[in-house]
């Protein structure tokens, strides 16, 4: 299994395409996460500490709990208008558990449109004894 995680940003039409991969399906999201992030926003260093977060996101297909905590950092960032910093996801009884630090106003630099919404078509979600990888459309 390979021990290299990471993420980038693709070009898209339109749209935003992320694509991460690392060796265990949830490093596989939180490298996701962070892709989402940094594609509208960069975090200043500094600034107040972070406030934790967490969210729990019911069993099902991997594809569709990576969707299941996209659309939910979508929804925080839209509600609160802050940013995870850092997130850890975890297994949980076939779902996931996710903890994060959302950082405050004052250490977010918007650079781009901010995601509404991951869309289905182009999704892609898998992984093997080498790992796993995603790639994933965000409309913004």
């Amino acid at each position: 299994m390979s021990t290299e995680s990471g993420h980038r940003l693709e070009p898209h039409t339109a749209d935003t395409r992320v694509r991460a991969w690392a060796p265990t399906r949830e490093q596989c999201i939180a490298e996701a996460v962070a892709a989402l992030v940094e594609s509208f926003a960069q975090l200043r260093p500094g600034g107040e500490p972070g406030e934790p977060a967490e969210f729990d996101v019911l069993p099902g297909p991997p594809d569709e709990l990576l969707i299941a905590v996209l659309d939910e950092i979508i929804y925080l960032i839209d509600t609160t208008g802050k940013v995870p910093s850092s997130a850890q996801v975890m297994a949980d009884d076939g779902g996931l558990r996710v903890l994060l630090e959302l950082a405050g106003r004052d250490r977010i630099e918007v650079i781009g449109p901010v995601p509404k919404a991951v869309t289905l078509h182009g999704l892609e979600f898998s992984g093997d004894e080498r790992g796993w990888s995603c790639r994933v459309i965000l409309d913004v």
